[in-house]
C-alpha cells in the first residue's frame, strides 16, 4: 500500500522545499516528487506516455489533465518507497476531482493527508521576490501566481477538511520548525493503519 501525502502552499510558502527536506531525512522510506519532475522523468524514460507528454511540452502547450494523473499514478506504483510525497498538487479543483477519482480506481494507493503551509500573502510575495531567481519573480507574476493559488483553495480546503484530511501547518516559521512539523505528522499519520 503507497501513502500519499500531498503538500500544498502559497508561491514562496517553502512547501518543495519542506518536502525534499523531509524526503531527504527519511530517504530509506520516503520519496517526494513535483508534478514537473515527474512529467519530465517520464519523458526522460522514454516511454509512449513520455513522447505524448514531450508533444505538449515542445508546443507550449498544458498537459492534458488526464495524462498529468497518469503520469502521477504510475510514478507513485512504480516507488520503491512507500510514503510518496507531492509538492503542489492539486493546484486546481478540477486536478483535486480527477485525483479523487484517481485514488478511487486504485485501491493500492492511500492519500493520508493534504498539509497545507499556511503563509500571508505578504511573506509569500517577500520571498518570492526576495529571491527574484528568474524572469518569472517580478510583482506582477507573482500576483499571477497567487491569484491562481487562492481561487480554487477555498473548495480544494473545502473538499478535504471533509475527507478529515487537511493538516495546516505555520510556515510563518523558521524552516527548522516547519519541517519538524512535517516530518513528525507525516511519520505519525503513515503509521496509522
Amino acid at each position: 500500500m503507497k501513502k500519499l501525502f500531498l503538500i500544498i502552499g502559497a508561491p514562496g510558502s517553502g512547501k518543495t522545499t519542506d518536502a525534499e527536506l523531509v524526503a531527504k531525512h527519511h530517504s530509506d522510506k520516503i520519496v517526494h516528487y513535483s508534478t514537473g519532475d515527474l512529467l519530465r522523468a517520464e519523458v526522460a524514460s522514454g516511454s509512449v506516455l513520455g513522447a505524448t507528454i514531450a508533444s505538449y511540452i515542445d508546443q507550449g502547450k498544458l498537459v492534458p489533465l488526464e495524462i498529468v494523473m497518469d503520469t502521477i499514478k504510475n510514478a507513485i506504483l512504480k516507488s520503491d518507497k512507500d510514503i510518496i510525497i507531492i509538492d503542489g498538487f492539486p493546484r486546481s479543483v478540477e486536478q483535486m476531482h480527477a485525483l479523487d477519482k484517481m485514488l478511487q480506481e486504485n485501491e493500492d494507493i492511500q492519500l493520508k493527508a493534504v498539509i497545507e503551509i499556511v503563509v500571508s500573502e505578504e511573506t509569500a510575495k517577500e520571498r518570492v521576490l526576495g529571491r527574484a531567481r528568474g524572469a518569472d519573480d517580478n510583482v506582477e507574476v507573482f500576483n499571477n501566481r497567487m491569484k491562481v493559488y487562492l481561487e480554487p483553495l477555498p473548495e480544494i480546503e473545502k473538499f478535504y477538511e471533509q475527507k478529515g484530511l487537511l493538516k495546516k501547518i505555520d510556515g510563518e516559521r523558521s524552516i527548522e520548525e516547519i519541517v519538524k512539523d512535517v516530518e513528525d505528522f507525516i511519520l505519525a499519520k503513515a503509521n496509522e493503519s
